[in-house]
């Protein structure tokens, strides 16, 4: 398989952000001067809170169909493969990871059967959207760690998504999540969120590969990165790390990433945390204009021998 070499495009942007011609431009420059040869782009689902049991994706904060698609064919034509990866976040700013109802259910309290069965409703629209957009492969979610224990709807979900989707259907944990997932074997590829420390990128791997060979499944990062803030590549994961700008710190960082992979010949690849939808306003993580790029082209390039 070739590898991934990827970039997370706009994630959540809300209506109307992928329609504006900035985002365009910018993903005209993430095509060219990434190297990439992959883009993952993330719809947001919203909840109140992380104890809501419905799933908003048709509102101010989750981007139009028509403008995804336009995006859509706009990578692809760009020679972007492209992967769809809705992904659900809660307006009070608690993390995704913390969405959780009590094991059993107790009357007048929020339940798991009714938020499944309003996530997979978001999750089956876009792999519906995704199959007539000719995507290359959808991936169910992100870093959903306190629902990953409910196997039964987990593999539920999956075999909807199936039924909407024919293509490769992957599920994105968290870091340090990977050997607690149960149901890798009805995913085709397993993939996590690489935020791990500079320094442990070696223990962190040798504790990934055991699951890989226990599954026998391709593996890519469905993110990784680093922010541009001094002291962020030894907690890359804490977005709310505050200090002084540091644009040599990502940079670092990847090194140490792509160092620590380059003999895994398992690691299927990297889509990495993110480029903007308008380049004058770049998040923390963002690659655009900051030294990590050309560590990036120059591993991209490497890779697909251009």
């Amino acid at each position: 398989m070739e590898h991934i070499c990827g970039v997370t495009f706009a994630p959540f942007a809300p209506r109307g952000t992928l329609a504006a011609p900035c985002a365009a431009q910018s993903l005209r420059a993430l095509a060219r001067d990434t190297a990439a040869n992959w883009v993952v782009l993330a719809p947001a689902g919203v909840q109140a809170t992380a104890f809501t049991e419905t799933i908003d994706w048709q509102g101010p904060y989750t981007c139009a169909d028509e403008e995804l698609l336009a995006a859509i064919a706009l990578a692809k034509s760009l020679g972007l493969k492209v992967a769809l990866k809705p992904t659900v976040n809660c307006l009070d700013g608690t993390w995704r990871a913390h969405i959780r109802f009590f094991d059993h259910d107790v009357p007048c309290e929020p339940k798991w059967c009714n938020w499944f069965a309003s996530y997979t409703d978001f999750q089956r629209h876009y792999a519906a959207l995704a199959q007539g957009a000719g995507c290359d492969l959808f991936i169910t979610g992100c870093e959903m760690v306190e629902t990953e224990h409910r196997e039964g709807e987990w593999r539920a979900l999956l075999a909807a998504v199936r039924a909407q989707y024919a293509g490769p259907v992957s599920y994105n944990t968290d870091k340090y999540g990977e050997d607690h997932v149960n149901w890798w074997d009805a995913v085709d590829m397993i993939s996590s969120s690489g935020y791990y420390p500079l320094n442990d990128w070696p223990r962190q791997l040798d504790r990934i590969e055991g699951v890989v060979r226990r599954f026998d499944k391709p593996f890519f990062f469905a993110e990784a990165g680093c922010m541009n803030v001094r002291g962020s590549a030894a907690v890359p994961n804490d977005w709310t790390l505050t200090g002084a700008r540091d644009d040599e710190e990502p940079a670092a960082w990847y090194r140490a990433m792509f160092d620590a992979c380059a003999a895994r010949t398992w690691v299927g690849g990297w889509a990495l945390w993110d480029w903007p939808a308008d380049l004058e306003n770049p998040s923390p993580y963002a690659l655009s204009g900051r030294p990590a790029l050309a560590i990036v082209r120059r591993r991209y390039s490497t890779l697909l021998n251009l």
